[in-house]
């Protein structure tokens, strides 16, 4: 990760498949629809970025042919040389956590991409299969932590007994994770860029936070700055509709990655 982030700077592009943006592509609602999309990113893509976010949902709702589609788009991704982020948000206990971990963070399977997301809030201890699995196989977890739905904020910063929110005791669980690891450690989470205050201290963290919300969704660069540091170190903004709204041509697509990521040099 920091390899690509060193030679095509911090930005992760998503690639959402929503039927608003199929159909302004002028494509059909079904798998095939979805597979020239998704295809299309990858050529836009693959090479250019440091890390590519698919959101798995957008796959998995057109079912077997659709997830076939996400294991493609993963492999051609990989083959690029480009790191995959597969944005499933997994999370539950014991043995089906494990075989989450085995789906998204085993070596030989074909969800497997570099990295995947994960939600704690059955408890961070719940994430152990996860963790383990992306140790063995060098893989990452970004771990929900402070999202930038309304709805989130009733959980994620209420305070618990300790005197801590709940997205701090988080902070704290990924950096003990992390603990020893240079530059950054196996654990990121993730932090949404849209946020009015941080509220949370993530100096020891000691990972990689990824923050969606870039773009279209509002946040500027000067507001990634105000909200994480002016260094911005460790920090990816994420960018989906606001590239992939200049699609379906590719070289449109190529040109709206290279703007946003200009943008971020400045």
């Amino acid at each position: 990760m920091a390899a690509a982030v060193a030679e095509h700077g911090p930005l992760c592009v998503g690639i959402d498949p929503h039927p608003g943006l199929l159909a302004s592509w002028g494509l059909p609602q079904d798998a095939a629809g979805l597979e020239r999309f998704a295809l299309t990113c990858v050529e836009a893509f693959g090479g250019r970025v440091a890390l590519v976010k698919p959101q798995a949902a957008f796959f998995e709702a057109h079912g077997s042919r659709g997830v076939a589609v996400l294991e493609r788009v993963i492999a051609d991704l990989r083959d690029s040389g480009t790191l995959v982020l597969v944005d499933a948000k997994r999370g539950d206990i014991g043995s089906t956590m494990a075989a989450y971990a085995a789906a998204y963070l085993t070596e030989g399977s074909p969800l497997a991409g570099d990295a995947v997301t994960v939600s704690p809030f059955l408890g961070f201890g719940s994430l152990d299969p996860a963790l383990e699995a992306a140790a063995a196989s060098g893989r990452g977890l970004f771990v929900l932590a402070l999202t930038s739905n309304p709805e989130g904020a009733s959980v994620q910063r209420a305070v618990g007994t300790d005197g801590r929110s709940v997205a701090q005791s988080i902070v704290a669980a990924a950096a003990r994770a992390n603990a020893g690891a240079e530059p950054f450690g196996d654990v990121g989470l993730v932090v949404g860029a849209t946020l009015d205050e941080l509220g949370v201290d993530l100096s020891d963290l000691g990972g990689y936070v990824l923050a969606p919300g870039f773009g279209a969704q509002g946040a500027t660069v000067a507001d990634l700055r105000a909200l994480f540091g002016p260094e911005l170190r460790g920090v990816l903004p994420t960018s989906s509709r606001d590239v992939l709204r200049h699609g379906p041509e590719t070289a449109k697509l190529r040109s709206a990655v290279d703007a946003v990521r200009r943008s971020l040099e400045m």
